[in-house]
């Protein structure tokens, strides 16, 4: 089922796109410098920004086209609606020790990609309805 990008459907997934996009460059630039105030393993936050890029430009190009499938907004829903489970899953699991501010970045990014889902929920729920 195809549906219409309407304009505020598409202005959430341009504002994802380049949240993820600046969350991908600051994560792949420095994630050196990042490590030792978070206490977040150098390597965790280089490929956490790697996994990004693709999710990006995906994000880019269904927010160009004037129509898209509904299958691909669920899914790009569900993949920010993964991350914030994983985000949330890594500080509760153990497997990593941030300090405070580390609990705060991925707290906070956290958030900020579920706002993304639901907003996008949202845009999707007034294209179907």
């Amino acid at each position: 089922m195809q549906i219409s990008v309407s304009p505020f459907l598409r202005n959430v997934l341009l504002l994802d796109a380049l949240a993820s996009g600046a969350t991908a460059i600051i994560l792949l630039g420095g994630a050196h410098m990042l490590s030792p105030l978070l206490d977040i393993p150098q390597d965790l936050l280089f490929w956490a920004g790697a996994v990004l890029v693709p999710f990006v430009l995906m994000v880019l190009a269904v927010s160009r086209r004037p129509t898209v499938s509904r299958t691909m907004l669920v899914e790009i829903i569900a993949i920010n609606a993964l991350w914030v489970v994983a985000s949330f899953g890594l500080l509760v699991s153990g497997v990593v020790s941030p300090n405070l501010l580390g609990i705060a970045f991925v707290s906070a990014q956290a958030i900020a990609v579920a706002l993304f889902a639901e907003l996008q929920y949202v845009g999707l729920r007034r294209q179907v309805a």
